[in-house]
């Protein structure tokens, strides 16, 4: 009788190194270290008829002639009352000799063998499913790469290598809607495991997303791009597809105008005029007239042929700022009774834009507690307070916290990475 297969065969860890050589980036640092292939049976042992030829085979794979390998295998392969151990040492012989032959097809059968044999230990079926999606990406036939490469992340959990393979796999197929949803997955894993999401899976997701004209989920991707990748190019192109997007509310665009401001992307005097008025329809006087400041202040404004109607402006937003200060007490005992979320908001950041900050950004987290109706953007609003009222270190935590889809979330991270990227280039 021949001996039981109790430790790695030289021939099948080979292939398996050279497997993972053959993938894509990354793979090829896995570490492979040594295990048993298979739970070992007392009856494990390989009888005459079945063993010989699968000597030969190893013979055969030690003098780099894997189709004579083949050949032995199928012999054995061949005798008809093979045991369950036999034809599982038989598929990992097939396995070693179709790769080392290329014989891609007749590869990815054994594998399937030995990964779903119960004899195969988990450890060793992770390490044959990235075998195998390597080995079948690398011959292009990425359904089956992609099979590999979900089982082995539903089995074994996130792992760059194979997240990166799998998206490429249905890129390199075009199939957009397919990249996106497994996207989807990959990013929740990565959360849940508090992983940063890879670069390059980003970048195939922000490509789907624009194929597939979704720019809201495009835009979400191109977030998490300049939050983890802080690179000039993912700015532009983030602010653009925001400055386009025609479903932004007003006071998301105000917001995005503020943002353009702090980046030094907004220099035309018309948003500059453009932006105090749409805080002061939204109530904020005091806040229109700081903007307008720093107009005048950069020379944005005040000079050629607009500066005497600039004047006027100023002047009105002025007035309308000491008007809402004169009223600013009875409009906070109003908020604290009314069960309106807006006037809380409101009211707490006029109290901030002049000089009462504590309490004001208590009275707008009373209106957090109201469920306002848009939350996010209340969330966004009490950020901009923070900011506002000296408390940069509070903002930021408040924007870092937030970490969901949509365009007021997208807003508070740009925000959180503006400042905190600002603050970082300050302490050099």
């Amino acid at each position: 009788m021949f001996p039981s297969l109790k430790q790695p065969r030289p021939w099948l860890l080979t292939a398996l190194i050279g497997l993972s050589a053959t993938g894509v980036a990354g793979l090829t640092h896995t570490p492979l270290t040594p295990f048993a292939f298979s739970t070992a049976y007392a009856e494990d042992e390989l009888g005459q008829e079945v063993g010989k030829p699968l000597q030969q085979a190893q013979a055969a794979l030690d003098a780099h002639h894997p189709a004579q390998a083949l050949e032995f295998i199928k012999r054995a392969d061949a005798v008809p009352t093979k045991t369950a151990y036999e034809s599982y040492v038989i598929a990992q012989m097939r396995a070693a000799a179709a790769s080392q032959a290329g014989d891609v097809p007749t590869a990815l059968k054994a594998y399937d063998v030995l990964i779903t044999n119960e004899r195969t230990a988990p450890a060793t079926r992770h390490q044959m499913l990235m075998a195998q999606a390597s080995l079948a990406y690398g011959a292009h036939d990425y359904p089956s790469a992609a099979r590999a490469a979900s089982r082995y992340l539903r089995e074994a959990g996130p792992n760059p290598a194979m997240q990166t393979l799998l998206l490429q796999c249905y890129y390199l197929q075009q199939d957009w809607k397919g990249l996106t949803e497994v996207g989807k997955a990959t990013l929740a894993a990565d959360q849940k495991a508090k992983l940063i999401p890879a670069e390059n899976q980003l970048q195939m997701l922000a490509t789907a997303y624009d194929k597939l004209h979704d720019i809201t989920n495009k835009t979400g991707i191109y977030v998490k791009l300049v939050k983890y990748y802080a690179r000039p190019q993912y700015w532009q192109m983030l602010i653009h597809d925001l400055t386009t997007d025609s479903t932004l509310t007003p006071r998301m665009v105000f917001n995005l105008q503020r943002l353009r401001l702090a980046t030094g992307l907004l220099t035309n005097p018309a948003e500059f005029q453009d932006m105090a008025e749409r805080a002061v329809q939204m109530g904020l006087p005091q806040l229109a007239l700081n903007l307008l400041d720093e107009g005048y202040n950069r020379h944005l404004l005040g000079t050629g042929p607009q500066a005497a109607a600039q004047a006027r402006f100023r002047a009105f937003v002025a007035q309308r700022a000491n008007e809402i200060r004169a009223a600013l007490p009875s409009a906070v005992e109003h908020a604290k009774t009314s069960p309106d979320a807006g006037l809380s908001l409101t009211a707490g950041y006029n109290l901030v834009l002049n000089g009462q900050v504590d309490q004001g950004i208590a009275l707008m987290q009373q209106g957090l507690a109201k469920h306002p109706h848009q939350p996010d953007l209340a969330r966004l609003t009490l950020g901009m307070a923070l900011l506002d009222g000296g408390k940069r270190t509070e903002a930021i935590a408040l924007f870092n916290s937030v970490d969901s889809d949509g365009a007021a979330d997208n807003l508070a991270q740009l925000w959180a990475v503006q400042l905190t990227s600002h603050a970082a280039s300050a302490g050099k």
